[in-house]
């Protein structure tokens, strides 16, 4: 997997409109959600409402689970973890980037990510796709490990680091879910004991 793109490069114009499209998609989608229920919407009627074609639904999200699930928070995530020092060790920088990626987020943003992640629970379907997703989400960390630590993502030693931070994750998540500040919490809290060895 190749490496996330710079953040702060500024994107240009079609870029943003790509991004403004996949926005907008994306929340139609759960307004839709929300008013008649996640298996009660079709993508047609998302793409009607979002005023895009089912194809180009299509483009940016590869199911409609997806509209739920990819949340541009890996990406968030990321481009923190790439900005903490040089000098501090993969762990101790995620649990700064997972700090400062919850403190940069917007009340509203964090309100949709709340309820996508219960969907990603209550939905059978949404959850069923989310183990997948786990699985991408799992090499973008390792690709960001590979990246600060100068070995390749395909090394064992950092395919298991990137395993186990995802696993945290779920552990923090499934602990009690929909408490979003709890998750957070309790991801660093993870985070912590893994620097530590994971001693019990």
């Amino acid at each position: 997997m190749s490496a996330l793109p710079d953040a702060t490069a500024r994107p240009g114009l079609r870029e943003r409109k790509k991004a403004r499209t996949r926005a907008a998609i994306r929340e139609h989608a759960l307004r839709l959600f929300r008013e008649r229920g996640y298996d009660e919407t079709t993508v047609e009627q998302i793409a009607e409402a979002a005023e895009v074609s089912p194809s180009t639904f299509f483009r940016y999200y590869p199911t409609k689970e997806d509209v739920v699930l990819q949340d541009d928070m890996d990406l968030l995530w990321m481009d923190a973890f790439r900005a903490q020092p040089a000098g501090m060790g993969p762990i101790a920088a995620m649990r700064a980037a997972v700090r400062a990626a919850f403190a940069g987020m917007a009340a509203g943003d964090l309100a949709v990510l709340r309820e996508t992640m219960n969907m990603a629970v209550a939905v059978p379907a949404v959850r069923a796709r989310m183990m997948e997703e786990l699985g991408r989400t799992t090499q973008v960390i390792a690709q960001a490990v590979a990246d600060r630590s100068g070995r390749a993502a395909s090394d064992f030693e950092v395919q298991a680091l990137a395993g186990a931070v995802v696993g945290i994750a779920m552990a923090a998540w499934f602990a009690e879910p929909g408490d979003l500040e709890g998750f957070g919490e309790k991801f660093e809290r993870g985070l912590a004991l893994l620097e530590a060895g994971l001693p019990l």
